[in-house]
């Protein structure tokens, strides 16, 4: 076990279609990881699937998958370094994607010991690619769902595509998160003016603690992205059943759609469609969490 691990259980009761109340178990904890304490959460019982969010999402961003999960799986939820209540020893650095790849494999180390199943979504899917290549035998199947991960495209598409996170950097400087967001959803594919989402979503306000992971996922997870050191042909022998993912709604123009298909194309598999978009997980629970366990139950 690495690190040092601190738990506490509480009961959480959820409603679901599938049955009517679903009382699980949901321990939390946190370890301690070189610079940092990471905050973790776990629910259910089964084969061990690790969410690892998008964006500024953190162990409760994916709460509403969870409970649609947690009555066939042991989910493992948690806050990235830097955001929510993972704390850093430098609240000014930030972390490259091989040393987040490095947090989940010791946040697995301490929670289990035998190969895991994971979603990985946008930046989520990048981390897991790294842990992919960095841990073999860490991950026996990793759902990438739309990967933000410039390295897979080719040299002209990537540079484009790492100068417009650099710019959104910029204009996130100039402009605050007001004039930022547009700009961020556009680029991948979000559209808030049409809106599509089931009903009864867990609300997730834009307070106080979303915004400061906001400016921490621009400020520093932006420049990881722009300054990632993936090798697309190190995938190819990993040993993980890697799955690439898209949302049914993202645009194929842009660039975390083509990062699916680039993907897909380097391990041999055609990308798998989930519904929703960019961010079909959060949007779409009950449908994403039916199309998770078919796809889970094909590649296991």
């Amino acid at each position: 076990m690495t690190g040092t691990a601190t738990m506490t259980a509480t009961t959480v009761t959820a409603t679901t279609t599938a049955t009517a109340r679903v009382t699980t178990t949901a321990t939390t904890g946190t370890l301690d990881v070189p610079g940092a304490v990471l905050h973790y959460r776990v629910r259910g019982a089964g084969p061990t699937l690790l969410i690892a969010q998008s964006g500024e999402g953190d162990a409760d961003r994916s709460t509403d998958l969870v409970d649609r999960l947690a009555d066939s799986y042991r989910v493992i939820t948690y806050d990235r370094r830097g955001l929510s209540r993972s704390r850093l020893d430098d609240p000014e650095r930030g972390a490259t994607l091989v040393e987040h790849a490095d947090d989940v494999h010791r946040l697995l180390g301490a929670l289990t010991d035998t190969p895991v199943l994971m979603l990985g979504c946008s930046l989520g899917a990048v981390i897991g690619l790294h842990a992919a290549v960095r841990h073999p035998g860490l991950l026996g199947t990793l759902v990438a769902h739309e990967p933000v991960a410039p390295r897979l495209l080719p040299a002209a598409e990537r540079a484009r595509h790492e100068r417009e996170l650099t710019a959104l950097q910029e204009l996130y400087a100039r402009g605050g998160l007001g004039a930022a967001l547009p700009e961020i959803a556009r680029t991948l594919g979000i559209d808030p003016a049409r809106a599509d989402a089931e009903p009864g979503l867990t609300p997730q306000p834009m307070n106080a603690r979303r915004i400061a992971n906001f400016d921490h996922f621009i400020r520093h997870d932006f420049g990881a992205i722009v300054h990632d050191t993936l090798d697309p042909a190190a995938l190819t022998g990993t040993g993980t059943r890697i799955v690439p993912a898209a949302g049914r709604t993202t645009p194929r123009t842009v660039f975390d759609h083509a990062c699916a298909t680039a993907l897909a194309g380097l391990v041999g598999r055609e990308p798998v469609e989930f519904p929703g978009g960019h961010n079909g997980n959060t949007s779409h629970p009950e449908a994403y969490a039916a199309r998770l366990r078919q796809v889970l139950a094909e590649t296991c």
